[in-house]
């Protein structure tokens, strides 16, 4: 086997134990049942928007910080910080320690970027949109293998909620000893980089590249500008992040409305509702990355924007519904949309990158899709100082932010379009 494949199957092991996490379509009715003397009410607003605030907060930090340490340190201390995580919500049962459990969260959740990037310092150019797949098809394969067994467990009356935290933390501390003997980088993209013509040591070798914060600084400057600088990547970073921040904002708060809409506040099928939705979502990003997008950038805006309103009018309609089955075809329906549209959009800003800029341009969009999203959650969740909503109320609120999205963006790729027309005309 080839020492790239050799890394990639290994991080791809790493990744795939990551999220094969069963406990994840049930944490609300675990948090809010069995877990202790806790209400919807305090899980919904003292607890998850205190995850918010924590993904956000290090975000910040482990972006500055992945690359300067060149990777894996982040990676291992990211299974370490998912250990944590769940040994605590299985053996704490109060609210402040469930909300010091939050920051673990947080960078359990914001080292994914790690994970991500780690395979591009390890691999030749050449091998970046194969190993991409690999990463992404894990990630995926693990999320759906967790939500089908949790619904297999769960409708066997095998396993309650909290047991299958159990397998959640088996699974995370697995992970930890497959981060441990992944290869360490020698390089890195910035703080680390190689020179453009690397010169050979006497031995023949290439040498190690030594630490320039100069040298990190200036590549960044450069990255950030001509990206940013070009209209296009400005453009569909800009629809990307205000994407995003919906998406975190629905898949967020879900399990909630499932709750609320089921019969007795049971949402039982959450498993299997997750893994179709896992499953119809990778379908749609699939068939994403098979359109050529760059090519016909405007057709691909305006029927993003047309998708965009497609998914407010399913919220606005999952936010209305007294049936769990309803609620849980619009969510499928709306993972499937989004992954189609999001993919579209990464795919036209990658295609329109400077070489080597992709990690920062897609890390600077998600921190600013989270940082909105905070403030989306400040505003909705939170009842002081924000309006404190319901949760029916919530997502009417989601569903006419992605209305909103979808006709700012549509509309102004239809004037777009007349003002071309126009100019021809004269």
């Amino acid at each position: 086997m080839e020492y790239w494949l050799k890394i990639s199957l290994l991080l791809c092991t790493f990744g795939f134990l990551r999220e094969l996490r069963p406990s994840e379509p049930y944490v609300t009715e675990y948090l809010a049942g069995d877990y202790g003397n806790l209400t919807s009410e305090q899980v919904y607003q003292k607890v998850y928007p205190f995850g918010t605030y924590s993904v956000l907060a290090q975000l910040v930090i482990v972006f500055l910080i992945t690359d300067l340490v060149r990777y894996k340190p982040v990676i291992v201390l990211s299974a370490v910080a998912g250990i944590v995580l769940f040994a605590m919500q299985i053996w704490c049962d109060t609210l402040g320690m469930l909300q010091v459990a939050q920051l673990f969260y947080g960078f359990f959740t914001a080292a994914e970027v790690a994970y991500y990037t780690y395979i591009y310092a390890k691999v030749d150019k050449e091998r970046y949109q194969i190993v991409t797949g690999h990463t992404r098809a894990a990630i995926l394969s693990g999320k759906f293998l967790g939500g089908l067994v949790a619904q297999i467990l769960v409708s066997t009356d095998s396993m309650d909620y909290g047991e299958l935290y159990y397998i959640s933390l088996t699974t995370q501390i697995i992970s930890l000893g497959v981060s441990l003997v992944l290869p360490s980088v020698p390089r890195s993209l910035y703080f680390y980089a190689n020179d453009a013509s690397p010169s050979p040591t006497p031995g023949g070798e290439e040498k190690v590249p030594q630490f320039s914060l100069k040298k990190a600084c200036r590549l960044l400057w450069y990255h950030l500008v001509s990206s940013y600088s070009n209209r296009i990547v400005l453009q569909w970073s800009v629809w990307w992040a205000l994407a995003t921040c919906g998406q975190i904002q629905v898949i967020s708060y879900i399990q909630f409305l499932w709750k609320e809409v089921a019969p007795e506040h049971q949402s039982v099928y959450n498993g299997g509702v997750e893994a179709l939705a896992t499953l119809l979502g990778a379908v749609g990003a699939i068939v994403a990355g098979m359109l050529n997008s760059n090519k016909r950038r405007s057709s691909y805006m305006l029927s993003n924007s047309i998708c965009a309103a497609v998914l407010g009018g399913l919220l606005l309609y999952a936010s209305q519904t007294t049936v769990l089955w309803v609620a849980y075809v619009n969510y499928v329906l709306f993972c499937a949309i989004f992954f189609f549209i999001i993919t579209v959009a990464g795919a036209i800003v990658a295609e329109n990158l400077v070489e080597d800029s992709f990690g920062l341009v897609f890390g600077i969009n998600t921190l600013v899709g989270l940082m909105l999203q905070t403030i989306l959650t400040i505003v909705v969740v939170e009842p002081d100082p924000g309006f404190g909503l319901g949760l029916r109320d919530q997502y009417l609120v989601n569903g006419g932010y992605f209305l909103c999205l979808g006709g700012i963006f549509g509309l102004w790729i239809l004037i777009a379009k007349i003002r071309a027309l126009c100019s021809k005309v004269e």
